[in-house]
């Protein structure tokens, strides 16, 4: 212990933060930044190669940010620079039949026009939104990122929690955050289980250019495969979500492009002329898996991390935003009454926070797929129906608008 050069050296192997965040996608940098605005120090450490992210092209990957999470992160600092290139999402149509065969006279329709607060969200490419995250917590004296860094493991003590990297060094905080996803370590090194199932489905995702415009319009149309979700983007382009059973999404990704053009036609329709592929196609199988528990002694989950859904309804990153919000605010109120803001009755309240809201979208989500992805003749003309029913009812109608707006519930003052 007398030893300076030793005491040196274990120095530089350790590292103290305030909250170590796992993963540096899109929910760690976020989190980050909505901790910093607290005066709390994070470190993210993200398994990511550092990249210089360049506008080099259009690949095709898109997010749908509600309005209450397009208020995050304008409040965060981060909407200026996004602007300019997001797509305002001003109606949503929902329709149901097969492909082919067009639509069901039964639908749904909503306008952003009957409520007050304006879109209902916006389409954000992932071309301009990781830049601007990279940026603002590289430029952020409270934000310390480590690329190309994994976690090796971690250890839960009574002052805070030690985190092993594939540095050789370890992170001290007062709280270790999972935003890595739905296989997340954090959770499984945690001891916190896991529920879920497949579904037997593939979402096919990539990006179209089509001949009229779009006018804003965000189109779900489901079929007994799965839903074709068509998402506006800047132009003449849209985003497209196309859950197909697993055996047909392979076989159709395989396809070269205008094959794979041919089984899209039938199922998009006409209604916005000629079409054709722009940017990368991706694929990624569907499932449903739920954390038992948002937190454990000095760890607390968030998005994927704590509830991978389907994106039927295109509200996974949207819920990740709300528990980002969420646990900072709980955090921030904990350290001003000067808490242990690591601690279990600190991270409680978070999970007390989130926990229905999270397992109400992922039964809602799963319930709906059940209810659409089949070809049950007895379900179609009971779901047409109620479809045709809630249009017809302007109360029901504006609060399908509000909830797709991210508007319902008890929201976090992020997004106020």
């Amino acid at each position: 212990m007398d030893n300076p050069r030793h005491a040196a050296h274990i120095n530089s192997m350790t590292q103290e933060t305030e909250i170590a965040i796992v993963g540096g996608g899109l929910n760690g940098p976020i989190l980050a930044l909505a901790l910093a605005q607290s005066g709390i120090t994070s470190t993210v450490i993200d398994a990511q190669k550092t990249k210089t992210f360049k506008d080099e092209g259009f690949n095709g990957k898109s997010y749908a940010v509600a309005l209450t999470s397009q208020r995050l992160l304008a409040r965060l600092g981060l909407w200026d620079a996004l602007a300019d290139n997001a797509q305002p999402m001003l109606e949503i149509t929902v329709t149901d039949g097969r492909a082919g065969e067009g639509p069901s006279p039964f639908f749904m329709h909503f306008d952003h026009a009957e409520i007050e607060e304006g879109p209902m969200g916006y389409m954000v490419q992932d071309r301009h939104l990781r830049p601007v995250l990279l940026d603002a917590i590289a430029s952020n004296p409270l934000v310390t990122h480590l690329p190309d860094t994994t976690v090796t493991g971690q250890s839960a003590q009574p002052s805070g929690v030690s985190v092993s990297l594939s540095t050789g060094k370890t992170l001290t905080a007062k709280a270790l955050i999972g935003c890595d996803g739905r296989s997340s370590g954090t959770c499984e090194r945690a001891g916190i289980k896991r529920v879920g199932w497949g579904y037997a489905q593939t979402a096919l995702v990539c990006a179209i250019q089509h001949e009229k415009p779009h006018h804003g319009v965000a189109h779900q149309f489901f079929m007994p495969a799965g839903p074709l979700a068509i998402l506006p983007l800047p132009g003449n382009r849209s985003s497209i979500v196309w859950s197909e059973t697993d055996e047909n999404a392979q076989a159709f990704n395989a396809l070269p492009e205008a094959a794979y053009l041919d089984m899209l036609r039938p199922r998009f329709g006409d209604f916005l002329g000629e079409i054709a592929l722009e940017g990368e196609r991706f694929t990624y199988p569907l499932n449903l898996t739920l954390a038992q528990n948002l937190v454990a002694d000095r760890v607390a989950l968030v998005g994927d991390a704590a509830h991978g859904v389907h994106p039927i309804a295109g509200q996974g990153l949207n819920a990740g935003m709300r528990d980002i919000a969420a646990l900072a605010q709980i955090l921030t109120e904990a350290k001003q009454r000067g808490e242990d803001i690591g601690s279990i009755q600190v991270l409680k309240r978070y999970e007390e926070w989130r926990r229905f809201d999270n397992a109400a979208l992922a039964m809602a989500t799963d319930a709906f797929n059940k209810l659409f992805s089949n070809d049950n003749p007895l379900l179609r003309i009971g779901r047409d129906l109620g479809m045709g029913l809630i249009n017809a009812m302007p109360g029901l109608r504006r609060g399908f608008i509000r909830e797709a707006a991210g508007l319902t519930g008890d929201l976090p003052k992020l997004m106020q």
